[in-house]
């Protein structure tokens, strides 16, 4: 049987590609986090792997956990892949990765790709727009701010596109490219590009929500969710989210992949939507 491996196998995007895999035949390991902290476990780990999917990164810096050394993780990463003899590595990036981006995180995101194109390792990178789905941070926790606040605050006028695409329509072009041949770079963006204002309404709609909906200076909104990420114990929303935003950078230019409508998904979920706040601090940083 042949192995593939994914780092985070039970995470939000780890578990919708290993669940695909496993039905399709083969055998799936998870790379956990001590795997990825070893550069030896790491290939230990790999040893016998076919193809590995790696979902690790991090979403923002928080103490010794960075974004240089999450680039230095994923050159281990790479590298042990290397050395275990994996065939091909499908690489979970983000849209619009550049090296002249404006905020750490795309930057960031782009010399992981470079890295990965630099190992000889035969890849494919895979860059999602914004991603929903069951058990995911954005779509659950803006539910929950829309369901118990009386106003919920859009950071500057609220024109700029977002275009959520369905984890599983990431995890199917994920195992797609993990079964070509070709070096590849692959947008993942679902059916239906939104101004952000679009987005909000579609949720605060299905939840049945009737907070107030105002347009905030960017500066109150991140400080407005400072003190939603006091009473949750969480960060909530952080200056390079709005920036990348308001950039235009979360959608893609190339024709859509997936095919879940977030609104299709929000009337089939909502009930559920936003009933416990998905803490970002206790699934990927206070157990590190």
């Amino acid at each position: 049987m042949t192995v593939h491996s994914v780092t985070g196998a039970t995470s939000f995007t780890g578990r919708f590609i290993a669940r695909r895999l496993t039905e399709a035949g083969y055998e799936v390991r998870n790379l956990d986090r001590l795997d990825l902290a070893d550069p030896d476990r790491m290939a230990a780990a790999l040893d016998g792997t076919d193809t590995l999917y790696n979902t690790f990164w991090i979403r923002f810096e928080r103490g010794p956990i960075t974004y240089p050394w999450a680039i230095d993780r994923s050159r281990q990463l790479f590298d042990a892949a290397r050395r275990a003899g994996v065939r091909r590595i499908v690489h979970i990036s983000v849209i619009n990765a550049s090296h002249d981006a404006p905020t750490a995180y795309f930057r960031a995101k782009a010399e992981v790709e470079d890295a990965l194109r630099a190992s000889g390792i035969g890849h494919a990178i895979v860059r999602p727009t914004v991603t929903f789905g069951p058990g995911d941070i954005l779509v659950n926790n803006l539910a929950w701010t829309l369901r118990r606040m009386p106003a919920f605050g859009i950071p500057g006028d609220g024109r700029y596109p977002i275009q959520p695409v369905h984890v599983e329509d990431v995890a199917e072009v994920a195992v797609r490219a993990g079964g070509m041949a070709e070096d590849v770079t692959l947008d993942a963006g679902g059916p239906d590009i939104l101004a952000f204002d679009e987005f909000v309404a579609l949720v605060r709609h299905a939840v049945g929500s009737r907070a107030l909906v105002v347009h905030l200076p960017v500066v109150a909104s991140l400080a407005a969710a400072r003190l939603i990420g006091l009473v949750v114990r969480d960060v909530v929303l952080t200056q390079h989210e709005v920036t990348e935003l308001r950039q235009r950078l979360m959608f893609s230019a190339q024709p859509p992949s997936g095919t879940i409508r977030l609104a299709d998904w929000l009337t089939a979920n909502a009930d559920g939507l936003g009933r416990r706040w998905a803490n970002e601090l206790d699934r990927h940083y206070r157990l590190r």
